[in-house]
C-alpha cells in the first residue's frame, strides 16, 4: 500500500512541476475564466468516474471543508501561480512552493495532535536545500514574492484540508466536489474583480494548455495524489513536494533546449536523499503485535503501525479494529 502511495505521490508532483511552463502559456489570458473553463472540464471526467468508485456523500461540515479547499488550494492557488508568472521567473514559484514539504512536516501532525516527528522535519529540511540548490533562486520583483507566496499556502491547505476527508469520501469525490465548488467561486471572483474583461476566444496554443491543466494536471495528478495522501499521511506524501522543482527544471530544460546547472543537478541529489532519509526511516521502524478478539478457537492478531506513523488509512483500520473487540 506505502510503495502504492510513494508512487501515486510521485507522480502526481511530477505533473505539476512539469506543468507550470505549460501553465506560463496562459499568463496573456485572462486569469480567472482560464481556471473556471479547466475546473469544469475538470469536473465534468470526475463526475463520471465517481459512480465506478466507493465513498459516501458529504455532509454539512464535509462540504464546508470542501469549499475552503476549493478557494484556498485550487482558486487562490492557480490565481498566484499565474500572478508569479507575470511578475517573476519560474524559478521563484518553484523555490518557493516547493517548502511545502516543511511546512506540511510541521502542521500535518499538528493538525492530527500529534507532535512532528524530528527525523521527518530534518529529511524535509534536506529536500527544501535541494529545492532551492535546484530552482536557483531566480529573479522577482516585490509583487512576485507575495503572489509566490500565496501559491505555497495554496498547496499546504491543498493537503491540510484534503487529508482527512480521503478516508470517507475516497479521492476521486473529494475531487470530484472540490473542482465543482471551484467554478462558481472562480466566476464569483471574476466578477468581483472585473476578471471578465479582455475575455476572447484562446488561441490554439492556449487551448491545448487549457485542455492539458484541465485533463492531466487536474484529473489525473489530483487523482494521484490524493490517493497517494490517504496511504502516506500528510507529512510523508509533503516530502515529494520535493519532486515538483525537479520536474520543473526538466520541463524547462525540454521545451527551452537548456542544459541544467551543475548545481541544480547535486540539488536533485539532495532532494533524492531527504526522500530516501524520510522513507526509509518509515519502512524501518519496526512494527509491533497486540492481540485482538479471539474467535472460535483461533487467536487473531494484527500488526499495529506505530502512533507516529500512523496514517489516516492506519487509524481507520484501528478504530474498526477496536470496534469488533468491543
Amino acid at each position: 500500500m506505502r510503495s502504492t502511495g510513494a508512487a501515486l505521490c510521485a507522480t502526481a508532483m511530477t505533473i505539476l512541476g512539469s506543468s507550470f511552463p505549460v501553465t506560463g502559456q496562459l499568463t496573456g489570458y485572462p486569469a480567472l475564466p482560464a481556471q473556471a473553463a479547466r475546473y469544469l472540464i475538470a469536473a465534468a471526467l470526475l463526475w463520471a468516474l465517481v459512480p465506478r468508485t466507493g465513498g459516501r456523500g458529504p455532509n454539512g461540515p464535509d462540504l464546508l471543508r470542501l469549499a475552503g479547499l476549493a478557494a484556498t488550494g485550487l482558486v487562490a492557488f492557480n490565481v498566484c501561480v499565474v500572478e508569479t508568472l507575470r511578475h517573476a521567473q519560474p524559478a521563484v514559484l518553484g523555490t518557493m512552493v516547493g517548502g511545502a514539504p516543511l511546512v506540511l512536516s510541521v502542521l500535518g501532525p499538528a493538525f492530527s495532535g500529534r507532535r512532528p516527528s524530528t527525523r521527518i522535519v530534518g529529511s524535509c529540511a534536506i529536500v527544501v536545500a535541494g529545492i532551492a540548490l535546484v530552482q536557483g533562486g531566480g529573479h522577482t520583483s516585490a509583487a512576485g514574492l507575495w503572489w509566490a507566496f500565496g501559491a505555497l499556502a495554496g498547496e499546504v491547505f491543498f493537503s491540510l484540508l484534503a487529508a482527512p476527508l480521503l478516508t470517507g469520501l475516497g479521492p476521486v469525490r473529494v475531487s470530484a466536489w472540490a473542482c465543482s465548488l471551484a467554478v462558481p467561486e472562480l466566476v464569483i471572483a471574476a466578477t468581483v474583480t472585473g476578471g471578465w474583461r479582455g475575455l476572447r476566444v484562446p488561441t490554439v496554443t492556449e487551448a491545448a494548455a487549457l485542455a492539458y491543466l484541465g485533463v492531466v494536471l487536474t484529473v489525473v495528478a489530483f487523482v494521484c495524489w490524493y490517493g497517494g495522501l490517504r496511504r502516506l499521511g500528510v507529512e510523508r506524501a509533503g516530502m515529494f513536494a520535493g519532486l515538483l522543482p525537479v520536474a520543473s527544471l526538466a520541463g524547462t530544460a525540454l521545451i527551452d533546449r537548456v542544459t541544467p546547472a551543475p548545481a541544480a543537478l547535486l540539488g536533485t541529489l539532495l532532494v533524492t536523499a531527504g526522500l530516501a532519509a524520510g522513507l526509509s526511516n518509515w519502512r524501518a521502524t519496526p512494527s509491533r503485535t497486540v492481540p485482538q478478539t479471539r474467535t472460535m478457537t483461533q487467536t487473531q492478531t494484527q500488526t499495529m503501525v506505530p502512533e507516529e506513523c500512523a496514517t489516516p488509512v492506519d487509524q481507520a483500520e484501528r478504530s474498526a479494529a477496536r470496534t469488533r473487540s468491543a
